[in-house]
């Protein structure tokens, strides 16, 4: 021990009265608490249920893949190959491995720093300044190695708080995740609708076009029979060029889409797979036609919404700013940090590992803040503003889910009685060209009669077409708005999530 101590400077009293000292710290600092206010989640004065009638019979939950109740096995392909492949989505899974990296960077925070260190020198001294006696020599080397540690002591909770503020960022990104895999199902889905809608449409504007190039040369033989005027000839074959213009113009739309759902499945371009039946030449009407509409969710309470992943991920963003204040405030207190370092020291290489080389180090260091020209309060004002701005957006983004789902669930009440009305359209202007294609044949009524009706009906079919396509689309939008598939009853126990538990 005499060795050491010329090298530590303390007597063995003295490192005793060190060592009491740090424990009298600790046991006094024990039983500080974390600072800041600990979270509590705000009352969301959410009205007890929708505006729009649900039925009270309905299936009470939804799977996971909801987009599996529209009974397409196509579509069930195109979304798993778009969850597997999708950009957006991997994008957002590194988004997760960051924040969880993080995460793990906080925590490393509440333990002890411990570094190894070996380091050698050789040093020569001035003969002319050095005022050493005679004899003593002017080069020497020095040669060490050690073990040093570092800990700073969390009375006040400053490295609790950052570790709870980034397990809430972790969460809110990992629902961020789930937002964006809810929005990639969405969007595939209701692409996948556009791409049976412009089949369908493709599909009627051909058929009209060739029915209508039956009507020019019909008209054409009646022409050069002299038994109608020019008059006659030229408004077929305007129809004609009317038709032949919309052909071009919804298979660019079909390209374009089918493009814009092959960057949702991370392809390159490429075919998009159709349901059977679903093809641009003939019975296209089929592959929307056949799709099942899923029935509305009955029961449905309006906490749950309080599960939807923006909202969870906005809840989360509240919880680390929560957690911000506390971490600025600590900055208020002073800061205990313990310093230790043990080793070996020799000049020379071969007498490092000896008894007789030890030297050892230790420091208990306390700073405390007395002035800084008011940073630590408006750091502390400033971590209070972050809150106040988490609590509105979570407010904000509860009030905004609950109108996307009423605005869902009004579209899909009124879909079906526009898509109805619309097929009535169809059919009594079916009826209606019939009816004046046989009255221009008798010389009753002038072939203006005929357009009128065939004009009328290629747009109501159209129209027709996209009612259908809106019809189901709103389903889309709905699930959508729910965030997604659940399961159980609907309570709020099921529906919303915890609190986080307790940073250990």
């Amino acid at each position: 021990m005499s060795s050491l101590q010329p090298l530590c400077g303390l007597s063995a009293r003295s490192s005793l009265a060190l060592a009491a000292l740090g424990s009298l710290v600790l046991a006094t600092l024990s039983g500080c608490g974390t600072l800041g206010p600990d979270y509590r989640r705000p009352a969301i004065p959410l009205p007890p249920g929708y505006s729009a009638a649900m039925p009270a019979d309905a299936a009470p939950g939804v799977p996971d893949a909801w987009w599996s109740l529209f009974g397409d096995p196509a579509l069930d392909r195109l979304e798993a190959e778009a969850l597997a492949a999708n950009q957006d989505l991997a994008a957002a899974a590194g988004r997760v491995e960051e924040a969880r990296a993080l995460l793990g960077l906080t925590r490393a925070d509440r333990f002890p720093e411990v570094s190894a260190g070996l380091s050698g020198s050789r040093s020569r001294l001035s003969q002319q300044t050095s005022q050493l006696p005679p004899g003593f020599p002017l080069e020497f080397t020095r040669i060490s190695a050690s073990l040093d540690a570092t800990y700073e002591f969390d009375f006040w909770g400053r490295f609790a708080r950052a570790t709870e503020a980034a397990r809430a960022e972790l969460l809110a990104t990992e629902e961020g995740q789930r937002n964006v895999r809810l929005g990639v199902s969405a969007s595939v889905a209701t692409a996948y609708l556009d791409l049976l809608s412009l089949d369908r449409q493709l599909a009627i504007a051909r058929e009209t076009r060739t029915s209508r190039e039956e009507a020019v040369r019909l008209q054409k033989l009646r022409y050069d029979g002299g038994t109608i005027s020019e008059l006659d000839l030229a408004q077929a074959q305007a129809e004609l060029a009317a038709t032949e213009a919309a052909v071009p113009a919804l298979e660019r739309a079909l390209r374009q889409t089918e493009d814009a759902l092959g960057v949702l499945l991370g392809r390159f371009g490429g075919a998009v797979e159709r349901g059977s039946g679903s093809g641009t030449e003939s019975g296209g009407e089929t592959g929307l036609v056949s799709l099942t509409l899923p029935a509305v969710p009955g029961g449905l309470p309006s906490e749950l919404l309080l599960r939807r992943p923006d909202v969870v991920a906005a809840e989360q963003g509240l919880v680390a700013a929560n957690a911000r204040i506390g971490q600025a405030r600590a900055a208020y207190f002073p800061s205990f940090s313990l310093t230790g370092s043990l080793g070996q020291e020799s000049t020379v290489l071969s007498e490092l590992a000896s008894s007789g080389a030890g030297v050892f180090s230790a420091a208990l260091r306390l700073v405390q803040p007395i002035w800084n020209a008011g940073r630590t309060k408006r750091q502390v004002e400033g971590a209070t503003a972050r809150q106040h701005q988490a609590l509105a957006a979570y407010l904000k983004a509860a009030q905004s889910a609950y109108a996307d789902v009423e605005d869902a669930l009004a579209a899909r009440s009124t879909g079906t009685t526009e898509r109805e009305a619309l097929a009535r359209q169809v059919e009594a202007l079916a009826r209606a060209l019939h009816l004046s294609q046989l009255r221009y044949d008798a010389g009753e009524s002038s072939y203006l009669e005929v357009l009128d009706a065939e004009r009328g009906l290629f747009r109501a079919q159209l129209d027709a077409t996209r009612a259908r396509r809106d019809e189901l689309a709103a389903a889309v939008s709905l699930f959508k708005a729910l965030g997604g598939g659940w399961t159980g009853t609907g309570s709020s126990a099921e529906a919303t999530p915890t609190a986080p538990p307790p940073v250990p």
